[in-house]
């Protein structure tokens, strides 16, 4: 996460950035550097390393999504 500014952060995925909305966060927005759990555009969770890296492997486990050109018609 990288801050943008009030409630909105730049957050970066697997190379991909993306404005995310951290209105549904409780307490203080996240700094620089943090780990958020992301789900259609909205913070939903900080958590941390361990815990993002165990996410993006069951990601991974799932195969590619649209973004790889494998999107629903």
């Amino acid at each position: 996460v990288e801050g943008h500014g009030g409630l909105l952060a730049l957050a970066d995925v697997r190379g991909v950035r993306d404005t995310i909305n951290l209105g549904m966060l409780d307490g203080p927005p996240p700094g620089p550097g943090a780990w958020v759990l992301i789900h259609m555009g909205f913070a939903m969770e900080v958590i941390d390393e361990d815990r993002a890296a165990r996410a993006m492997e069951g990601l991974e486990l799932m195969g590619p999504g649209r973004d790889a050109g494998q999107g629903a018609r």
